[in-house]
């Protein structure tokens, strides 16, 4: 690498959350450990999804309310590249920008965390009533299509707010991803990893995305040490399918993905929002040919009836 490069400083920008602050400083880390000569600069900002917290997400607008001050900071050349959870960036991304990374998957499944009183229950015995905390409607839905019996309650906050509300009794349960109560080292506090037959998880669950501008060659030259080539054909192929729907944040839909001898499978959901209608396909293919297997199931999942729920979703949400 040329001497010019080597002495350089890089600046990433990351949100402020204890996660996030977890995730950037990783990746800071691993980039340290590869090109010792570079200085790794950490700096964050509060994006507008940390800062409204009284109102449901899918109340207030898409994914890019955590990216978008970011965006803006690249743009200018105020930072070189930004850590997301990949969950929470947009499938369609400013101009100027490009998705340079995706790192290896923590677990991508959701998680139930219960209060204290419900240690000998599943989610499948917990009281008819039990109030269940997400404020995700891809949960929603597909929690409600499974156990009707429920009350669900809409939740924010950073992971220990919301750990804090369950164990104050706000609650029964609460579902988190499984990655971040990992990566915070909470993994203790996983009561049960709830299996895709009943949760779908999100696009991106688990994988970190990390964003940088278009034409930075030395950026994306560096960002390639973290690149993990199985996670990324797998994540390429759920935000193809999503962009594909045109889905975000606010419209209920799940994915799981598996990659075995080279081939991907590709299982995605639309559900309605009451979750009283769930569209399901599954697509297989080389893992190479990620996106044409995203694009091919939400084909297939619009000609099922998908069309029809997203259409209702987006009328709801405009009302």
């Amino acid at each position: 690498m040329s001497s010019n490069v080597a002495t350089r400083t890089v600046r990433i920008g990351s949100r402020k959350s204890q996660l996030a602050l977890v995730q950037t400083h990783w990746v800071q880390a691993e980039l340290s450990r590869a090109f010792p000569d570079i200085h790794f600069e950490v700096s964050t900002m509060e994006t507008q999804g940390d800062k409204i917290l009284d109102v449901a997400l899918s109340k207030i607008g898409d994914k890019g309310l955590f990216t978008q001050e970011l965006e803006d900071d690249m743009l200018s050349g105020k930072i070189d590249f930004a850590v997301h959870s990949l969950k929470d960036l947009p499938t369609n991304l400013p101009a100027g920008l490009q998705l340079g990374c995706v790192t290896e998957r923590e677990d991508p499944a959701d998680a139930m965390v219960v209060h204290a009183k419900h240690k000998d229950k599943q989610i499948d015995t917990l009281p008819e009533g039990a109030v269940i905390g997400t404020s995700s409607l891809r949960r929603l839905a597909q929690l409600s299509h499974h156990f009707p019996h429920f009350t669900f309650k809409d939740i924010r906050g950073n992971v220990n707010t919301r750990l804090r509300k369950l164990d104050d009794g706000e609650y029964d349960a609460i579902i988190l991803a499984a990655a971040g109560l990992n990566r915070l080292g909470m993994s203790d506090r996983i009561h049960q990893i709830l299996p895709a037959d009943i949760s779908l998880h999100a696009v991106g669950q688990g994988a970190l995305g990390i964003e940088c501008r278009i034409g930075d060659d030395d950026i994306l030259a560096l960002l390639k040490v973290l690149e993990h080539e199985p996670t990324a054909y797998r994540c390429y192929a759920e935000r193809a399918f999503l962009r594909e729907l045109e889905g975000g944040c606010q419209v209920p839909i799940g994915v799981n993905t598996v990659i075995e001898d080279g081939k991907l499978t590709l299982k995605g959901i639309v559900a309605s929002l009451d979750g009283q209608r769930m569209i399901t396909g599954i697509v297989t293919g080389l893992s190479t040919e990620a996106e044409r297997i995203g694009t091919e199931l939400a084909t297939q999942l619009r000609s099922q009836g998908a069309q029809e729920i997203l259409d209702e979703i987006n009328t709801h949400n405009r009302a």
